[in-house]
């Protein structure tokens, strides 16, 4: 655990944080679709992710999902340290989007180390940076994107960060996450298809015109 911790956060945490992580962190590897983290759920531990890619979603009060947004190696997720730090339930799900690899981190020793090393204090307010931008990107493509334009986007941010133009699911799953629904979504990727930007496979969708 310790040569990936360097690899990935070497350049962000000291030496003598890195060595406490390896020491106190909980190593996991999650297949794809794992399911993180539930809403409503007590938070007692915060990831680092070491590879693969998470996506972040909140839910209405009629059960459907909204991705909020994805996080990739080197990142952690705002929204957990803020249930932690306040030990309040969680208000989202986090799903593995692919395999990932990932080191869990006890509430109390975020704590202990917001006060003793400044890269860790540094590292959390620069996640909450980060995650706020990510949500305010999407609020505006909410408020101010045609829902053609969201999905567009939607796909090139999926297959940005998972490098990978082939990106399997399913329509279904497209409506779920930009809420809205399947019919909307099957009828946009066929206009898309046309417009040659996508080519439309069984369970799986390819960028053309990135």
């Amino acid at each position: 655990m310790i040569k990936e911790l360097q690899a990935n956060y070497g350049h962000i945490f000291e030496e003598e944080l890195i060595n406490e992580i390896n020491q106190t962190g909980t190593y996991r590897e999650v297949h794809e679709g794992h399911k993180l983290m539930e809403i409503g759920e007590y938070v007692k531990s915060m990831p680092l992710l070491i590879s693969g890619v998470i996506k972040v979603l909140r839910e209405d009060g009629d059960g459907d999902e909204l991705l909020l947004y994805f996080l990739e190696h080197g990142d952690t997720c705002a929204m957990t340290l803020n249930c932690c730090m306040g030990h309040t339930k969680s208000e989202i799900r986090a799903i593995a989007e692919t395999n990932a690899k990932l080191i869990m981190i006890p509430i109390q020793k975020m704590e202990e180390w917001l006060a003793k090393y400044t890269s860790w204090r540094n590292f959390v307010l620069l996640s909450y940076h980060n995650r706020l931008n990510e949500m305010l990107e999407t609020i505006d493509s909410i408020a101010f994107l045609r829902m053609d334009d969201r999905l567009l986007k939607y796909l090139r941010d999926k297959a940005r960060v998972t490098n990978d133009n082939d990106i399997s699911t399913t329509h279904q799953q497209i409506a779920y996450e930009l809420h809205t629904s399947r019919v909307v979504i099957s009828r946009l990727l066929k206009k898309l298809e046309n417009l040659g930007e996508i080519e439309l496979h069984r369970n799986q969708i390819r960028l053309v015109n990135i």
